[in-house]
């Protein structure tokens, strides 16, 4: 557009239109004239200064992955302790671990509302409140009950923070970038897991009526980072313009775009989605009518994110985390601090392998991480089923189980794990995009509960080693769901992803540009 703030962009001699629409759409263009506007060309300080400021914003509404990915990690050996200070029974084990991901739907589903009506981010700031609230009760628990109900605290909070952040981030981020930074919660996940296998580790000395208590309670510590991102982070520009608050939106875009020019095109898109997305609003069509009762583009939407979010936690990966002790004790491990170290082992390769993730996404592509992870982690849960049935109680199969289990977390943390949370964020248009994630992440959250509660149960009725072999077959569905739902959406704006999926053949074509598309349709 040719004003910025008001002023129109040209020289002193006002003879400013001809030269500033001469610029084109892409910013690659200078002026030839002595007097270069530096609002229309990207110079390499704002460039830098730009994608700081990004980064940081990703990084700040990422924090409250941390917390999850603590609570994760910290249970899987903390119920160790609990069980024997308060005598938990086996099915009580299951519950307390797996009421989490349960409970949070609730979090998950309220959150897509509250997002829209307070905005992404003092969102962020509640998930934090609540969630830090059950930790500070199930550190003080003196039962089982009140340890529940701090864990049902917990659970909400966690469902608001799955959902909001990688929506926020999808929509303050460049498309350039927006794969690797929408990859950051899940970075802090696997961070915050491998924290907790640490804290587990570090407090297993203490007494067993302490030292559960300390590994929960340190969970409560990433609060004072949150409340300093909260006066550091903007609002999302999306959220903004939904409200009317145009001249807000585009500040904020100023500062996450490489140049005013840009900035403006991306207001513009906005204000277009965001016009369309008000026209059917105000035709009574709300948007959970929508979502239930969807047009065919919405339905394929729906698909690819719901499903890959269930596929993400159906293979086991929660099982996997929580339970790694139990089932280095399957393959012969003895001893409360062997078993921690092995699963601080499993904590730090999925850590590596989802920073490997981030420096590929943006690089080769949703698509491809997705087929490598999925068949790695079908051939590492096929293997690990094997020795355990097989190898159990043996160095060798020690050895192997090790490796298997890590080998699962690290395909996983390269592919499915973060760019589930990347593609269920980019993919629905801005009118249904808040919730219709909490949606998807209601879906991961229920399988992951549903994996988390049963997988004891499960392993008494047909082994440890029969579980795993049963998450491999799903595993290996998952394989052909990415195949035939999950389009590539590298490279593109959230407006032109919407367009992927008016059209099923690019829908599951994945990589036919919309140029192809608009002549296909010409020819018809």
């Amino acid at each position: 557009m040719g004003f910025v703030d008001g002023e129109e962009i040209g020289n002193s001699n006002g003879n400013s239109n001809l030269s500033e629409f001469q610029l084109g759409s892409k910013n690659k263009y200078k002026r030839m004239d002595s007097e270069v506007t530096e609002e229309d060309v990207s110079s390499p300080n704002r460039s830098y200064d730009t994608k700081k400021f990004v980064f940081a914003c990703a990084i700040f509404a990422s924090l409250n992955s941390v917390l999850l990915g603590y609570d994760v990690g910290v249970m899987s050996g903390a119920i160790l302790f609990i069980q024997e200070d308060l005598k938990i029974s086996e099915v009580q084990e299951e519950v307390l671990v797996g009421i989490l991901s349960i409970i949070s739907l609730l979090g998950s589903l309220a959150g897509g509302k509250t997002s829209d009506a307070i905005g992404r981010k003092w969102t962020i700031g509640f998930a934090a409140i609540v969630f830090q609230t059950g930790a500070a009760i199930m550190a003080l628990a003196p039962s089982f009950g009140v340890l529940i109900i701090g864990r049902l605290l917990a659970g909400i909070g966690i469902g608001f923070g799955v959902m909001i952040a990688p929506v926020y981030i999808a929509e303050i981020s460049p498309a350039v970038a927006r794969g690797s930074l929408t990859s950051f919660p899940e970075i802090f996940v696997n961070l915050g897991i491998l924290l907790g296998y640490i804290s587990n580790y570090a407090f297993s000395g203490l007494p067993v009526h302490l030292s559960w208590r300390v590994m929960l309670g340190v969970g409560i510590l990433p609060s004072v980072f949150i409340g300093f991102a909260l006066f550091v982070i903007p609002e999302s520009p999306r959220w903004l313009v939904t409200q009317n608050r145009v001249e807000e939106a585009r500040v904020v875009l100023s500062k996450t775009n490489d140049s005013e020019r840009e900035a403006e095109e991306r207001l513009k898109e906005i204000l277009q989605a965001a016009g369309m997305a008000n026209a059917e609003k105000y035709e009574t069509k709300a948007v959970w009518r929508e979502i239930l009762k969807p047009s065919p583009s919405v339905r394929r939407m729906l698909i690819t994110g719901c499903g890959i979010q269930c596929f993400q936690q159906m293979t086991g990966i929660d099982a996997t985390v929580y339970y790694s002790p139990t089932i280095f004790k399957e393959a012969g491990i003895q001893g409360k601090n062997q078993l921690l170290a092995a699963t601080v082992a499993v904590g730090f390769t999925k850590t590596l392998f989802i920073l490997v993730a981030i420096f590929l996404i943006d690089k080769v592509g949703r698509k491809p991480l997705l087929y490598v992870s999925t068949i790695g982690m079908t051939t590492c849960l096929f293997g690990l089923s094997l020795t355990l049935a097989f190898l159990g109680n043996v160095k060798v199969g020690i050895m192997l189980a090790i490796l298997a289990v890590c080998g699962n977390v690290a395909f996983f943390s390269v592919g499915i794990g973060p760019v589930c949370w990347v593609v269920s964020s980019e993919i629905f248009p801005l009118r249904l995009r808040a919730q219709a994630s909490a949606l998807g992440a209601v879906g991961s959250r229920v399988s992951s509960g549903v994996v988390a509660m049963s997988f004891l149960s499960v392993s008494r009725a047909i082994t440890v080693a029969g579980t795993f072999f049963v998450f491999s077959l799903i595993s290996a569905l998952s394989v052909a769901f990415v195949h035939n739902c999950v389009p590539e959406t590298k490279g593109k704006s959230l407006e032109q992803i919407e367009m992927l999926f008016q059209n099923e053949i690019e829908w599951q074509g994945g990589e036919v540009e919309l140029a192809d598309a608009e002549r296909l349709v010409q020819q018809e």
